[in-house]
């Protein structure tokens, strides 16, 4: 099932439109960027998680508290919502905790950008980024199809056996160092051996990694390149901190696991080739699920010693990185815009043009 634009926004007063999130990943971006631009926000928490939106009172009007994210497809709620003239702004924790089949069929709420794209951030079954990166020609690991395949260094990703949302990493050398760290990493219950169909078995590109975060805009007809970002991981980033003597000597397991982020800058030689990709993944998506992507979307990439580009990981959303630049703007914005502005900020401006130029059906689905 798909929703109908003209339905989904029947019976709301432009005039008093909400921005709404789930309460988690990017959220204070979002809100913080709605208040620069005038709108009133609508925290949608989960019991347990509610603190920050409820202690950052200047960028949150309404908390609307339920038992799980998940329950925002509950029709009471979506009624609610609806009710105060709500624009949702997906991030992963939207993904993840509300699920892209309820997202797809039963959240009768507009949402800022293009719902049936959400689940093309997956790197196994139907739907995969690997497709669109193909389609757009834009290069990206090789991905292998089993251990039994493995040829070079690798990074597998697959989900932690704790943390079923989460994503788990781990590097090998070959086949052989796969398969051996597979069986310790179960046996040490970091992963489940039952989830291992799902893994994803991808060329290691050793290079350095930026989070480039884009925004499509369909007010301006442009593709905008705000901000990078980086990733800071754990246990990744304190085992790296450790001298190398001392590392060879630890039996512990590197975990990438997210837990915030630093803002980057890119040499300004390369931006020539972010623009170049960017817009050439921009036609792929247009062509493949339409209406393509609309508002921020980040592509994760690393460029080699031959300053070569390649994805590895893409996002069709705000990306949690964006938190980083809350009040002081992405670096690239304030040559757009004359002022430095934050992912959030941008969202809320787009949002707030299409209302006043009766464009706000083309950037919601």
């Amino acid at each position: 099932m798909s929703f109908k634009v003209d339905e989904l926004l029947k019976g709301y007063d432009l005039r008093n439109v909400r921005i709404g999130t789930i309460a988690s990943h990017s959220a204070l971006d979002v809100f913080d960027g709605a208040k620069d631009e005038g709108f009133t926000t609508v925290a949608i928490c989960e019991k347990g998680r509610e603190l920050p939106y409820i202690r950052f009172k200047s960028v949150v009007d309404e908390v609307l508290l339920l038992n799980k994210f998940s329950d925002v497809v509950d029709g009471k709620v979506i009624d609610y919502l609806r009710g105060l003239n709500t624009v949702i702004v997906p991030n992963r924790s939207f993904s993840v905790y509300v699920g892209y089949e309820n997202i797809e069929s039963r959240l009768a709420i507009p949402v800022f950008g293009n719902r049936y794209l959400l689940k093309w951030e997956e790197r196994v079954g139907n739907y995969s980024y690997y497709k669109i990166l193909d389609a757009a020609g834009i290069k990206r690991p090789k991905v292998f199809r089993n251990f039994d395949e493995v040829d070079r260094p690798v990074i597998v990703k697959l989900p932690e056996a704790t943390r079923k949302f989460e994503r788990g990493f781990f590097i090998a050398r070959d086949r052989d160092d796969s398969y051996r760290k597979v069986r310790d990493l179960i046996d040490k219950g970091i992963i489940d051996g039952n989830a291992l169909n799902q893994a994803s078995i991808e060329e290691l590109i050793v290079g350095a990694h930026f989070n480039v975060n884009y925004f499509r805009s369909v007010a301006r007809n442009d593709v905008e390149l705000l901000s990078i970002d980086r990733r800071i991981q754990s246990n990744l980033d304190g085992f790296i901190r450790i001298p190398a003597r001392e590392q060879s000597s630890m039996d512990v397991p590197v975990r990438y696991i997210e837990v915030g982020h630093e803002p980057a800058t890119i040499r300004e030689s390369l931006l020539n080739k972010l623009f170049m990709v960017g817009d050439s993944f921009v036609g792929a998506v247009d062509k493949l699920v339409p209406p393509g992507v609309l508002g921020p979307f980040t592509l994760q990439l690393m460029v080699t010693p031959d300053l070569d580009v390649v994805v590895y990981d893409v996002s069709f959303r705000i990306g949690g990185g964006t938190n980083v630049y809350m009040g002081i703007g992405s670096q690239y914005s304030k040559l757009y815009f004359g002022k430095p502005v934050s992912i959030g900020r941008r969202i809320a401006m787009e949002i707030k043009w299409c209302i006043n130029n009766g464009c706000l059906d083309r950037v919601v689905t």
